[in-house]
């Protein structure tokens, strides 16, 4: 089942409705969405740990959430 906007607000807090409708929109589950925010916030420390990065809807939402960083330290 693809992630709820309750769901994805509960994992991000408060982000943009664009951003949630864009996460809603690729048909990801909560756990692809823990997977990649936790990927972007310890990518170093599973790198360290021999974790690969995630792939599939995993590895678009990570794109997804980059880009949103990046427009933020603009």
């Amino acid at each position: 089942m693809s992630i709820t906007r309750e769901e994805v607000i509960s994992v991000l807090g408060p982000v943009d409705d664009t951003l949630v409708a864009d996460i809603v929109t690729t048909g990801a589950t909560l756990e692809e969405l823990v997977r990649a925010w936790g990927w972007i916030n310890n990518d170093e420390a599973l790198v360290k740990e021999g974790i690969s990065p995630p792939t599939g809807r995993a590895a678009e939402l990570i794109d997804l959430l980059s880009q949103d960083d990046e427009e933020e330290e603009i």
